[in-house]
């Protein structure tokens, strides 16, 4: 009888619980409409929140702030010394070095009278001396950038035949990128740009470089008689059939010079400190071959040369922009495409050494400091120039402080066109040909490549998508069919989201004559939605371990030292920017209020990823560059509760395991706050 009443009275014990405490689900306190659209147009149009500065500043100093948020060389230019001047001094004539032969060349990479290219090398860096936020960044004409604009106008203008109209169009061009380039930042509408994924542009980079190296071979090989098309089996085809074109004083100079670029670049990437061999090879390959051409003649054993050069200072150009008749169409076309491709790398080559110098970048002053530029470069003849890659890293390892390399580069520009011009007339077109594959190369990115195979097979789909467009269609034609092609395999985006996306940036490219006014309303609100998820910074319940949304409850407290978000949509290419913005933004914000009380500062940022369900290898890399802009001010950065696919991708793209060790990866919220508390506590008294 015994074990049968143990038994009996086990059912009974195993109710007996504690009883649990319910907590009600508050509504969101009431806001009206006016109070909620002005909510709604700060998130989309101010993510930055650039007015943050003025609070409760009197009116003289914000004059004096808005004077120096227009033109930031107000901001730092009073604090300059002859200590940062040295620096910029020498960082200025290295990029000068590299700048002269890069712009002859790219000039003709986009079939413009070589001294074009020069021109763009003097004025822009001028006006982005004074506009621009960036430290870094050199400005100038850029491959990719010249390739498009002249494939595109070729396409109905032959610049040969008619070089005065090929030119007048490269001009209109120009200037309706740079107008459409400062209408996004003034507009505030930089999410656009924000479109183009990392695996798109990095396959995109890469078909267009193998594309530009293969134009190339017309001056390595010698070829006068070349085909217009920009397409792999076109450019082939040309090679082959004009065998008895080839010039074996050609072929040898060419690679010669080839050899010789490529070592002193091989060179500069194994020992950064050893940049400025790269950085003058080419100035140095353009003094050697021309001496030897002027020496032997050798413009009378078939190597072409660039001929006489104009002497003197950017001549006006406004006169010759042409607003009408039937390339009007064609010059808008070129100008969006070029500004949109331009504007991407600029803005991106800016941001990256930004962050290796852990300052920040203001996307849309950039944006507008390049637009200004190119319309201030269009009326002086100067053709679509941005911050080129190769010469910022060389600005960068040089030790550029100030945008102020970029007025001594110009400077020395200016000097060159004024007396040096004479000494181009006998640089052979085969080195420039050379500088121009040596530069492009560094465009193809196979690390990036196989990291993105690695992470996310669907992101290598649309790169390969990119590249294989580039390579056997188009140029101008990769990216829509990147999108395109890739959009049964999305899995970051709703599908009817990718597909209005796909669809808006066809119609960018291909300038299709009108959109249907409900059409472009539908359109735009889907880019707000998808390039604006809803990020919410959480607070703790008293009493519990439960965090929700400081904003709707009004019980929730903050936890010192901590900032808790939560990201409550997909991570992808179209918000990554906008979540970085939004993110640090929130840190200035607490940091702002900690010191008007005096309290703790941020020990650690914790993201709570539990409504993220999908993440692609855009999202992963803003985790990864998040984390290292926090460490540099001594911060951490900790996820909790990541799904399996984002844990999966995160784990993948880990090699070091950073961001998935014990300590930085947790389930709940509460329980990293406990645990990190602890910590916290537990340094704070080894201090004692």
């Amino acid at each position: 009888m015994e074990p049968n009443a143990s038994n009996s009275m086990q059912p009974d014990h195993c109710l007996e619980k504690t009883p649990m405490e319910v907590h009600k689900v508050a509504p969101p306190p009431h806001r009206s409409t006016i109070q909620k659209l002005k909510s709604r147009l700060k998130e989309t149009f101010f993510p930055d929140d650039p007015l943050r500065q003025f609070k409760g500043q009197p009116l003289e100093k914000k004059w004096i702030l808005a004077a120096q948020y227009i033109f930031p060389i107000l901001q730092w230019g009073p604090n300059y010394s002859f200590k940062l001047f040295k620096s910029d001094f020498v960082s200025g004539l290295t990029i000068a070095s590299l700048a002269i032969p890069q712009g002859i060349s790219y000039a003709k990479l986009a079939s413009l009278p070589p001294i074009v290219g020069l021109y763009s090398s003097f004025v822009p860096p001028l006006v982005y001396a004074v506009l621009g936020s960036s430290r870094d960044l050199a400005v100038g004409p850029v491959s990719i950038a010249s390739l498009i604009l002249g494939s595109m106008l070729r396409q109905e203008v032959s610049p040969t035949s008619d070089p005065l109209l090929f030119l007048q169009l490269a001009f209109s061009s120009t200037l309706f990128a740079g107008l459409f380039q400062a209408s996004l930042g003034l507009l505030r509408l930089g999410f656009i740009i924000d479109f183009l994924s990392k695996a798109t542009l990095i396959g995109f980079m890469a078909g267009a470089a193998i594309i530009v190296s293969l134009q190339q071979l017309k001056s390595l090989l010698g070829i006068t008689h070349f085909t217009k098309q920009m397409e792999l089996v076109s450019v082939l085809s040309s090679v082959f059939h004009s065998t008895n074109e080839w010039s074996w004083q050609t072929i040898l100079m060419g690679f010669c010079f080839l050899v010789f670029l490529l070592l002193a670049r091989h060179v500069s990437m194994k020992k950064p400190q050893l940049f400025w061999v790269s950085a003058g090879a080419p100035l140095v390959s353009v003094i050697i071959s021309t001496i030897l051409v002027f020496a032997f003649k050798a413009q009378r054993q078939g190597i072409s040369v660039i001929g006489k050069l104009q002497e003197g200072l950017n001549p006006p150009s406004w006169n010759m922009l042409h607003f009408h008749g039937s390339y009007l169409g064609l010059v808008v076309k070129t100008g969006l495409v070029t500004g949109i491709i331009s504007l991407t790398e600029g803005i991106a080559v800016g941001r990256t050494f930004a962050a290796l110098k852990n300052y920040q970048v203001d996307g849309n002053k950039e944006m507008m400091a390049i637009g200004l530029m190119n319309v201030i470069g269009s009326t002086t003849s100067c053709y679509v120039t941005t911050g080129a890659f190769s010469r910022s890293a060389v600005n960068h390892n040089a030790g550029a402080k100030t945008a102020v390399s970029n007025i001594i580069m110009s400077v020395t520009v200016m000097m060159t066109l004024l007396f040096l011009m004479p000494l181009f007339q006998y640089t052979p077109d085969v080195v420039l040909g050379a500088i121009i594959v040596t530069a492009v190369i560094g465009l193809i990115d196979i690390p990036a490549a196989c990291q993105i195979w690695k992470i996310d097979k669907f992101d290598f789909v649309v790169m390969l998508c990119a590249f294989f467009g580039v390579i056997f269609v188009s140029v101008e034609s990769g990216l829509a069919i990147a999108d395109l092609i890739a959009f049964p395999f999305s899995n970051c985006l709703e599908k009817r989201h990718y597909k209005v996306i796909s669809a808006f940036k066809l119609l960018m490219i291909q300038n299709h004559d009108a959109v249907d006014e409900q059409v472009g309303i539908s359109i735009f609100k889907i880019l707000l939605q998808v390039t604006r998820p809803k990020t919410v910074i959480l607070g703790n319940i008293p009493g519990t371990d439960i965090f929700r949304n400081l904003h709707h409850y009004k019980e929730a407290m903050r936890i010192p030292g901590f900032v808790i978000l939560s990201i409550e949509a997909p991570i992808n290419f179209a918000n990554t920017t906008y979540l970085k913005e939004r993110t640090l933004r929130w840190i200035d914000e607490y940091e702002t209020e900690e010191d008007t009380k005096k309290q703790s500062s941020i020990h650690f940022l914790i993201l709570d990823l539990s409504a993220v369900s999908s993440i692609d290898t855009s999202g992963v890399s803003l985790l990864k560059d998040l984390k290292k802009a926090l460490e540099n001010t001594g911060t951490e950065l900790v996820l909790v509760n990541p799904v399996g696919e984002v844990l999966e991708k995160l784990q993948r793209a880990d090699d070091a395991r950073d961001m998935t060790r014990p300590g930085t990866l947790y389930l709940t919220v509460g329980e990293a706050v406990a645990a990190l508390s602890s910590t916290m506590k537990g340094q704070s008294s080894s201090y004692v």
